[in-house]
């Protein structure tokens, strides 16, 4: 039996910069140091990002 995957995007469930935030921290304490999995972290935060300025332009100083 072939075990399936499904596409999943953090950035797509952070919908505010106070979730954003919270990701990161608790990325950081998983990460134990290693660069690579923060920047993959900042990115999907920043794509996130893009997103909350979109979506309400009053946000875009939050992040």
């Amino acid at each position: 039996m072939r075990d399936t995957t499904t596409y999943y995007d953090v950035a797509e469930h952070l919908r505010t910069p106070e979730e954003g935030k919270l990701y990161l921290e608790a990325c950081q304490e998983e990460s134990r140091g290693d660069a690579d999995f923060m920047d993959k972290a900042r990115n999907d935060v920043a794509r996130a990002a893009r997103r909350f300025s979109y979506s309400n332009p009053s946000n875009q100083d939050q992040i």
